[in-house]
């Protein structure tokens, strides 16, 4: 009897250990994922732009323990299937949209076909209604807050800038912060204006440098991670003299 309840409990183990073990890299023709750090990966799916083209574009997804928390979807439903099966057995406490258009949002049927639950701002909802786009089904203002594992995570509204309903995410334990379409690569161009402030996108960013300090990890929405040098970059080229 001792022998099975000893074999029970390492099988339990095991088991456990296996749902924590880091997730390997992963790259097919739609989809990308790439570890940044500990337990933060950029996932990268693709839209096709009259204007760029094929144009990358980046999310966020944040581990811990058997938890998962995903910061916007890949582009469409077929990206959004591949991210689902990657993350596998964790449980996924819910996927954040950060703004409005379809780089965020294209991929969220298949979440919630998947039983996931969706989250966004209440101006990004309204938004999205015009577009005829899958809507998020949870709203909120200003600020929510998730646990997942042991830890917190955040989405936050900080002001205008790509958009009128950008939001960012934040990891304090992971001191990484997806950006979204608020917050630029570096070398990057403006990009997409069409539902930009330009002349309030410096001073929001400005306020993130100045609420979030210790930022190490920045995931933008289009082009390559970085850490604190991307807000700089972001508030010198939207900085109006």
């Amino acid at each position: 009897m001792k022998n099975i309840i000893f074999i029970l409990s390492i099988f339990i183990l095991s088991c456990s250990k296996a749902n924590k073990l880091p997730l390997k890299n992963y790259e097919s023709e739609t989809l990308k994922i790439e570890k940044i750090s500990d337990n933060i990966y950029m996932h990268t799916s693709y839209f096709e732009s009259e204007s760029y083209g094929k144009v990358p574009c980046n999310g966020m997804v944040y581990l811990d323990g058997n938890d998962a928390l995903v910061y916007d979807t890949p582009t469409n439903d077929k990206a959004s299937a591949e991210l689902i099966n990657w993350i596998g057995k964790r449980g996924i406490k819910g996927v954040i949209v950060t703004h409005f258009h379809t780089d965020c949002l294209g991929g969220l049927k298949e979440f919630h076909l998947n039983g996931i639950e969706s989250y966004a701002s209440n101006l990004t909802i309204e938004l999205a209604k015009k577009d005829n786009f899958e809507l998020p089904k949870q709203g909120f203002n200003g600020k929510i807050e998730f646990e997942i594992g042991k830890n917190i995570a955040y989405a936050q509204f900080f002001g205008q800038g790509h958009t009128k309903d950008n939001i960012i995410g934040y990891v304090p334990s992971e001191k990484a912060m997806f950006g979204g379409c608020l917050i630029k690569a570096l070398n990057s161009g403006k990009g997409n204006l069409a539902d930009a402030n330009t002349n309030e996108w410096s001073r929001t960013v400005e306020k993130i440098k100045n609420e979030i300090v210790g930022i190490e990890v920045v995931i933008p929405g289009h082009g390559k991670h970085g850490g604190i040098e991307l807000l700089d970059f972001t508030v010198e080229l939207f900085n109006e003299k």
